[in-house]
């Protein structure tokens, strides 16, 4: 509410953008995605979702860089700061994201990650895990890429999180590519560490989105690289993969003169 007051025309202005955004999104997927099925619809959600991101991305003036390339098949695998991490890897590539189950019951926009194709996931259930790990695989096959946040849950970025290991198995099976990605946000006006990267229990999502609403724009910066040799061991692969975000952390600080893609 204090962003709300601090600058009542910006957060006012950009909500209802919003309202308007999502609606152009649930029309665009009635036209793009009704009446598919099967590998044309996971296909054409994926697409979808990628325009649809774009859009939502200018309310927030996000510039996004990207130093690499970004991946066109196989499994992709990032550190993970919040909901923004969605918007900005849906904005470069079209995909399906692994997502914790408690996104369903987000206002608004878990009806728009079901719609968007998201394959859930309740971590505590070993059973479902395993349900899962064949979710992805079954679209990797189909050749859409899927983004995974093996941490398992968000930070404010200050450190990468240990990776878990049990979503990682269709990846030690598949002969496919597996890339890895490191996020970080800069913030104009604010503290990207709270105001960009959500992940505090006590912070509502339409608190923390009303705030980011407010801020004048937000710098997000992906930077990315393909692994060359996976293990085949799950938990062996989980910490080769944290080793290589670590790199590209160290590697690629944050450099807002650089162009934006």
């Amino acid at each position: 509410m204090s962003a709300w007051l601090k600058h009542p025309w910006r957060v006012t202005g950009r909500l209802a953008w919003m309202t308007v955004e999502l609606l152009w999104m649930a029309f665009a997927y009635a036209l793009r995605c009704g009446g598919r099925s099967g590998d044309s619809l996971a296909l054409a959600r994926a697409v979808w979702l990628q325009q649809s991101t774009r859009r939502l991305l200018r309310i927030f003036r996000a510039d996004v860089r990207v130093i690499g390339e970004m991946p066109r098949r196989g499994l992709f695998v990032s550190n993970h700061l919040g909901y923004v991490d969605i918007l900005v890897l849906a904005s470069l590539m079209p995909a399906v994201f692994v997502a914790k189950h408690e996104v369903k019951s987000w206002p608004v926009f878990g009806w728009f990650a079901q719609l968007a194709g998201t394959i859930f996931v309740q971590r505590t259930k070993r059973a479902q895990t395993g349900e899962v790990a064949r979710e992805i695989e079954a679209m990797l096959q189909r050749g859409i890429p899927v983004i995974l946040f093996p941490e398992g849950t968000s930070s404010n970025g200050e450190t990468v999180l240990p990776f878990k290991s049990a979503l990682l198995k269709p990846a030690t099976k598949s002969s496919g590519a597996l890339s890895v990605g490191w996020i970080h946000y800069e913030l104009d006006d604010g503290d990207p560490r709270e105001e960009v990267c959500y992940w505090r229990d006590d912070v509502t999502l339409i608190s923390h989105l009303l705030n980011l609403f407010s801020k004048r724009s937000v710098h997000a910066q992906v930077c990315c690289s393909r692994l060359s040799s996976a293990s085949t061991d799950r938990k062996t692969l989980a910490r080769q993969l944290h080793q290589e975000v670590m790199k590209l952390r160290t590697a690629n600080p944050m450099n807002t003169d650089k162009n934006p893609r």
